[in-house]
């Protein structure tokens, strides 16, 4: 088995954490993003459809704070909170009342934590 190219070494972290995919070149298709080695395609990054986005930012966050949301401390869910505006989750529709049901609070309850976040 060849080894991998330096490049697509370098982007596996952050395709990993974005949910994306890496493709041979010779499988890349017109919406994948091309990797360019000197002017050669070496690989290509297919990016994850926009359906279940947000269950796989909770996902991410349930894995960085070490539980499911329901099951969190009122500080911990603050910080989930947190951690899925920094990764754009809010900016879903009806991501707010998504996340509310699966941290079990109420709609009110992520408004106010997000208010705290941004004041």
């Amino acid at each position: 088995m060849n080894e991998p190219h330096p490049l697509v070494r370098a982007v596996q972290p952050v395709v990993d954490a974005v949910g994306a995919t890496l493709v041979a070149a010779d499988e890349q298709e017109a919406s994948d993003v091309p990797l360019v080695w000197d002017g050669e395609v070496v690989a290509a990054v297919r990016l994850p459809r926009l359906q279940g986005a947000l269950d796989r930012l909770i996902d991410s966050v349930e894995a960085d704070l070490g539980g499911r949301l329901h099951t969190l401390s009122r500080d911990d869910k603050q910080r989930a909170v947190r951690l899925l505006d920094q990764r754009g989750a809010f900016t879903l529709r009806r991501s707010v009342e998504d996340v509310a049901d699966a941290l079990g609070v109420s709609r009110i309850t992520v408004y106010n934590y997000l208010n705290a976040i941004h004041r």
